[in-house]
């Protein structure tokens, strides 16, 4: 069967958020697939740097840029920096994020309207920029990275619902305004994965690992690597006519309501 439905080679591809963790992954599959990488962080770079040197290990070609997502002057000066000193811009994954765990009642409006600035606006003020390059060029994908919390509540996590919820629609938007330019907009919605963060909590006989083992059909935890095959399908010319969706890769869990602990 030939892969050339799924080949990025001669594609740059911009990660957000891409110096750890989900983020790695996804660009990780990417590059392999043949995309040039362009990973973003915005905490220091040192963390760019070893995150660039991790995808260049793995022979993928890769550069660096520091800035953050919310600051609308510094995301415009770097997607023109990019464009011209890596090339234009095919593929914009946008992964950064950030999540305060703490009850509503609990969380200040500052804290709230950092969440929603950050996993939401941060979204919006990135997208524009590089969506008009590649409208000029004639299309593009972009992927935004929502959550199972853009379509279910939990406790202690309601900005981050609230943001990634309107990401969910914010993507749909996207998709509607710039099909037409052959823009194609799509989101992510990752289930629960087995990274460094929940390391902590995947230990049998602890409450919330148990939880996830009994609540998710496939019964286990996601491995990071699993997101790769659902962002090289949305960078793609195999989805050249999907656009306004959201791939939840969960192991099942938004299929069903569940089943009983004794099943």
């Amino acid at each position: 069967m030939s892969t050339e439905l799924f080949d990025l080679e001669g594609r740059v591809a911009l990660v957000t958020g891409a110096t750890h963790g989900l983020g790695m992954a996804m660009a990780m599959g990417l590059g392999e697939a043949g995309a040039t990488l362009v990973v973003n962080g915005h905490s220091s770079d040192a963390r760019i740097a070893a995150a660039v040197e991790k995808y260049k290990a793995r022979g993928i070609s890769t550069h660096g840029y520091r800035f953050d997502v919310t600051d609308e002057a510094a995301v415009e000066a770097s997607v023109a920096r990019i464009e011209e000193e890596v090339g234009p811009i095919d593929i914009l994954v946008n992964n950064a994020g950030i999540i305060k765990r703490m009850p509503l009642l609990d969380m200040s409006l500052e804290e709230f309207e950092e969440v929603i600035r950050t996993d939401l606006t941060g979204v919006f003020v990135m997208t524009r920029p590089v969506v008009k390059s590649m409208i000029q060029r004639g299309g593009g994908k972009v992927i935004n990275i929502c959550s199972m919390m853009s379509e279910l509540g939990r406790n202690s996590v309601g900005a981050y619902a609230a943001a990634k919820g309107g990401l969910k629609m914010l993507t749909r938007n996207m998709a509607t305004e710039w099909a037409k330019h052959n823009v194609q907009v799509n989101g992510i919605g990752p289930g629960y994965f087995a990274t460094s963060q929940t390391e902590p909590i995947r230990v049998d006989g602890h409450p919330f690992n148990d939880f996830i083992i009994q609540r998710t059909p496939a019964g286990k935890w996601g491995d990071p690597d699993d997101l790769k095959g659902a962002a090289i399908f949305l960078s793609s010319k195999a989805s050249d006519f999907v656009t306004g969706q959201v791939l939840y890769v969960d192991g099942g869990i938004l299929a069903t309501i569940g089943k009983p602990a004794n099943e």
